[in-house]
């Protein structure tokens, strides 16, 4: 399966049988990051944690509070 990475544009090839390319063909809504623009994310991501003054949110609160 050729895919296309949503930030660089580049093309990858998926083996047909992988998890990541039945999600994208049953899932339209998932897109398909490449290796090297994931590891860069996820690095920039981790620095500014580290710097004390990032909150990382998963989840809303007040949602919390409800249950």
């Amino acid at each position: 399966m050729r895919v296309k990475c949503v930030i660089c544009d580049s093309i990858n090839e998926l083996p047909d049988y992988s998890p990541e390319a039945k999600k994208l063909r049953n899932r339209p809504i998932h897109t398909y990051m490449c290796p090297i623009c994931h590891d860069r994310i996820s690095e920039r991501t981790n620095a500014r944690l580290a710097t004390g003054r990032f909150i990382f949110r998963k989840k809303h609160s007040l949602v919390e509070d409800e249950f």
